[in-house]
């Protein structure tokens, strides 16, 4: 939510542990079913899905919007891009999935894709459609189902996305949200219904993933955080790298794990583009992200205080601030568009992800470097 003093959007309880076992056998049975299902069929319903997540885009953003403050504008787009996905894998589904000739001594040898079986999703709240579908429309096109485990400040989104999934005519347990805790997560990725398990989180998180996803002996795929580096020779088109600079800093609030985040400047450009990046990201508008703004707030009070320790333990370790830097008066998590000079490489800001609008620029003398 976007206020520290706003109400509640919406309460949730854990599911009790006789309902989380009735939607993993739902999820088991359903398998069973949808496996066996016709490529067309899904192909089919998968369109269906993907016109309800662009004929009501306006309405899809405006609730990732209100539990996590991205800019509407970019929830919209975040929507239709969940659309794209589905309409994609609708069709080249069959293509992917037939099966691939080898040859061998044999009289025929080939490989066949088969579905492993029910998938367990523990997805983040940065992207809350577009990090679910990512992984929904691939797995439900190849005859598996999902089982959706979101991030407890956007479980508003988890249940529109298993609705969608139903009115878009999946049978009951191809697609379904649970709402559970911690330990809860544990005993399902244990549990021998759920044959592997994907994340998108912290470091920290997937560490934890793994190990319980190893001990259960089942596949595992984790996508987890960064400090991408975003590189600017000397021969640089300066106004195009300043321009696509702080929009690959600053998307998303600043809370993507694929933003650049490190910025390494050759030193004949550092000053000149130093100062350019600066002055465009002091312009940045940062306010309601309802409204027509560049950046809305963080997505919690807790996340607002790591970025900005983060930024405290950079200026003790040496870096310099050129703008922002500063938790601002007011309602909302936001912070400000924050420029940091002088990053060494032992320097946190250099070594940790910050997600958050924070930009880490260090100089360096050649390419090779």
């Amino acid at each position: 939510m976007c206020s520290s003093d706003l109400a509640h959007i919406h309460r949730y309880a854990y599911a009790s542990d006789d309902a989380l076992d009735a939607l993993l056998d739902r999820a088991s049975g359903a398998f069973e079913v949808h496996r066996r299902s016709a490529v067309a069929d899904r192909a089919s319903a998968m369109r269906r899905l993907a016109d309800l997540l662009a004929s009501r885009a306006d309405d899809h953003a405006a609730l990732m919007t209100e539990e996590m403050g991205k800019p509407l504008a970019q929830a919209v787009a975040e929507a239709e891009k969940c659309a794209w996905v589905c309409r994609y894998y609708a069709e080249h589904a069959e293509a992917y999935l037939a099966d691939e000739s080898r040859e061998t001594e044999a009289t025929r040898s080939f490989v066949a894709h088969e579905p492993l079986g029910p998938v367990l999703a523990i997805m983040p709240w940065n992207f809350p459609f577009w990090q679910a579908f990512r992984f929904a429309a691939p797995t439900v096109m190849a005859g598996g189902v999902g089982i959706l485990k979101h991030a407890e400040n956007v479980l508003g989104c988890g249940e529109r996305m298993a609705d969608l999934f139903r009115e878009a005519g999946f049978a009951e347990g191809v697609f379904q949200h649970a709402i559970i805790s911690h330990e809860q997560t544990a005993g399902v990725i244990a549990d021998d219904r759920v044959r592997a398990v994907t994340l998108t989180g912290s470091e920290g998180a997937g560490r934890a993933v793994a190990a319980q996803a190893g001990e259960a002996r089942k596949p595992c795929v984790l996508e987890l955080g960064g400090t991408d580096a975003f590189v600017v020779l000397a021969d640089a088109d300066l106004d195009a790298a300043v321009e696509s600079g702080v929009q690959a800093r600053v998307q998303n609030n600043g809370q993507s794990c694929i933003a650049a985040k490190r910025f390494l400047l050759e030193a004949p450009i550092a000053a000149d583009f130093t100062r350019r990046f600066v002055e465009r990201m002091e312009a940045l508008t940062v306010g309601d992200p309802t409204t027509d703004v560049d950046l809305g707030p963080l997505a919690r009070a807790d996340l607002r205080e790591t970025v900005h320790d983060q930024v405290m333990r950079a200026v003790a370790a040496g870096a310099k601030v050129q703008c922002g830097g500063a938790i601002p008066d007011g309602t909302g998590f936001y912070y400000p568009p924050t420029v940091l000079t002088n990053v060494k490489e032992d320097s946190p800001a250099f070594s940790e992800e910050i997600f958050g609008p924070v930009a880490s620029l260090t100089v360096v003398d050649d390419a090779d470097e």
